[in-house]
């Protein structure tokens, strides 16, 4: 007998905590499709902070406005408690994110070179290299205060990244229309002032300066050039020009 309640109190020792989470608008993209817009029930040990179980739901702390415990609002570093009704709502509660000009610079990750070279054609600094790794992502968006652009939803999720947003579509052109309707960046793009090789800002330069790297048709029918300090790049409103302009106002809509 004495044995048996012995075996009782480790059990209710040992027992793990139990909470329900809310999880409303889009972070529900992040959920399992049986766990989409239904309470979220989670067991978990004891001095476990939201911020933590949140993500162990698949939810990066990026794309997390209020939380509330129990209807009260809490922080990230709040340790939630057996009971616990946690309810968790997008940081864009209406699907946009407006942010200021000297706030629009992105860096983003290894899959992302198209959209990339789309931000910068609308004339966005937006870094981009293909051989990132995880740690330099997340260095540069903390040192540099870069929002981070990612399809990596475990990248977003380490606690260096304090912006950043996990890009839904995988079709670039559908990738460029939803980071700018997202961060309302419509009214913002300069297009053409950004090379789209580099990310440098470009500059207007001579024909003469450029003649010998033009070829033929391009020298009698452009008047008008600019390069790339950075990396020498030439450019010119050639027949890519209007196919570009079209690009541009579908996104910028």
């Amino acid at each position: 007998m004495q044995r048996i309640e012995s075996l009782h109190a480790s059990l209710q020792s040992g027992a793990m905590n139990q909470a329900t989470f809310h999880f409303y608008g889009e972070l529900n993209d992040f959920l399992p499709d049986l766990k989409k817009d239904t309470p979220v029930h989670c067991s978990f040990n004891s001095d476990q902070s939201v911020k933590h179980l949140i993500e162990a739901a698949g939810v990066p702390h990026t794309e997390v406005g209020r939380i509330l415990a129990n209807g009260a609002p809490i922080d990230t570093g709040y340790l939630v408690d057996d009971g616990d009704r946690i309810t968790v709502y997008p940081l864009a509660e209406d699907g946009c994110l407006p942010i200021r000009p000297e706030e629009v610079r992105f860096v983003l990750d290894n899959h992302l070179g198209r959209l990339a070279g789309y931000l910068r054609m609308l004339g966005f600094d937006a870094l981009y290299r293909n051989d990132y790794q995880d740690i330099e992502l997340a260095e540069v968006a903390e040192k540099q205060d870069r929002l981070l652009l990612t399809r990596d939803r475990r990248l977003l999720m380490r606690n260096q990244v304090r912006r950043g947003y996990w890009v839904r579509s995988k079709i670039p052109r559908q990738q460029v229309r939803e980071v700018v309707q997202r961060f309302v960046l419509a009214g913002q793009a300069v297009p053409f002032r950004r090379c789209i090789r580099c990310n440098g800002l470009l500059q207007p330069t001579s024909k003469e300066a450029v003649l010998d790297r033009l070829q033929p048709l391009t020298r009698l029918y452009f008047d008008e050039f600019r390069i790339c300090p950075d990396c020498d790049q030439v450019y010119w409103k050639g027949s890519h020009y209007e196919r570009m302009q079209n690009l541009i106002d579908q996104c910028i809509c």
